[in-house]
C-alpha cells in the first residue's frame, strides 16, 4: 500500500503541471485568528505551493493525511478521488522522519517547548526552556495551530503546525517537524480530527 501511495503521490505531483487542479477557498477565520495573523509573518510562496485540489490516486480513504517530504506538499485525502494539496517545509535529511501515525491531540496558537535534542544542538535556547517555553502567539514557532502525531499512543515529538517563518515553504529546513504557512494550517485543522491518520513518506 505505501508504494502505491508513493507512486500516487508521483502522479498528483505530476497533475499541477498540467492545469488539473483548482484552488482551495480561503478558510473561516476567527476573531483571535484574525487579531494574530494580522501581526504573523508572511511572505510569498512559489505558485505550486499554494493551497489547491487535485487529483488523488494513492488509494487512501478519505480524511487521510499524505506527507511527501522530499517534494514537500502535504495532501489531505477527500471522496471521489480527490486531494487538497498543500506546500510544506520539512525537515532535513539528518532530521527527516517517515512512517504512520495518528493525530493525538490538537491545539490552537499552541505553546511551545523546545525538545532536548533541539536543545542540545541549539544551546541558545536553554533559556527559553528554562522560561516554561513559548506562549502561543504570532512569534511562536509552532505558529497557529498544531496537530500532533502519535504512535501506539505515544507522542512521536513530530507535529504538523504553523510557522513563524513563512518564507521556508517548499524547503528542507525543519527539526522534522512539517510546516505549513497559518492560514494553511487552519484550513487543515478545520478538516481533521482526533484520530486522523498520518503517513509521511
Amino acid at each position: 500500500m505505501l508504494l502505491r501511495t508513493i507512486a500516487g503521490l508521483v502522479v498528483s505531483a505530476g497533475l499541477l503541471a498540467g492545469c488539473n487542479y483548482q484552488p482551495v477557498p480561503e478558510p473561516a477565520l476567527s476573531g483571535n485568528d484574525v487579531k494574530l495573523l494580522e501581526k504573523a509573518a508572511t511572505a510569498p510562496v512559489e505558485p505550486q505551493f499554494e493551497r489547491y485540489m487535485v487529483d488523488d490516486t494513492s488509494g487512501e480513504a478519505p480524511g487521510t493525511i499524505i506527507i511527501n517530504g522530499h517534494e514537500h506538499f502535504l495532501y489531505y485525502i477527500l471522496p471521489d478521488k480527490k486531494a487538497i494539496r498543500y506546500g510544506v517545509a520539512t525537515g532535513d535529511e539528518a532530521a527527516g522522519w517517515t512512517g504512520t501515525a495518528t493525530i493525538g491531540r490538537m491545539a490552537e496558537w499552541p505553546h511551545w517547548m523546545p525538545p532536548a535534542d533541539m536543545l542540545e544542538r541549539w544551546p541558545h535556547l536553554k533559556p527559553t526552556a528554562m522560561a516554561g517555553g513559548l506562549p502561543g502567539g504570532p512569534d511562536n514557532p509552532l505558529g497557529a495551530r498544531g496537530l500532533y502525531l502519535y504512535q501506539n499512543g505515544r507522542d512521536t515529538l513530530y507535529r504538523i503546525h504553523g510557522t513563524n517563518e513563512p518564507e521556508e515553504i517548499g524547503r528542507s529546513v525543519s527539526s522534522g517537524c512539517i510546516r505549513m504557512r497559518n492560514i494553511d494550517v487552519i484550513d487543515l485543522y478545520k478538516r481533521v480530527k482526533v484520530g486522523t491518520k498520518v503517513i509521511v513518506v
